[in-house]
């Protein structure tokens, strides 16, 4: 049985074809396109695949980084244990990839960047988060 074959089955089915593009194959959504670049209010982002907690609304910030400012910037993770850093080297460059370090999931890319309280602009997809407004 190819166990892998069969993940990839249960995966197609719980996620969006968007949301299985971006997690599963390493996509990036359209910038500017997504809903959570301009969600304000207080609470946290989980990984969409696994609801691993990944980011807090207090680390999310407005990047002014030409380029990287369409899609949901934070400045630090909930944990560094929750999230994964690996090299990447597509479209010929030397990137970070951040995953979800429950599920593997790719979420988006790190990159420094002095506008951001740590220097460091976790430059993650809407579709591979789902918010979770704080309960008032």
């Amino acid at each position: 049985m190819n166990t892998q074959k069969n993940d990839d089955i249960d995966w197609k089915n719980r996620l969006t074809p968007e949301q299985y593009k971006v997690l599963r194959q390493k996509g990036t959504e359209a910038p500017f396109s997504g809903d959570l670049l301009t969600e304000n209010r207080d609470g946290s982002y989980h990984c969409v695949g696994c609801n691993n907690a990944l980011f807090k609304s207090s680390s999310k910030y407005e990047s002014d980084i030409a380029g990287l400012a369409g899609w949901p910037s934070f400045s630090e993770a909930v944990d560094t244990e929750k999230i994964l850093l690996r090299n990447d080297f597509d479209l010929g460059m030397k990137r970070v990839e951040v995953l979800c370090a429950n599920c593997g999931g790719h979420l988006g890319h790190l990159f420094p960047d002095n506008g951001s309280p740590s220097g460091q602009h976790y430059c993650i997809n809407s579709v591979a988060l789902d918010f979770k407004p704080e309960k008032s």
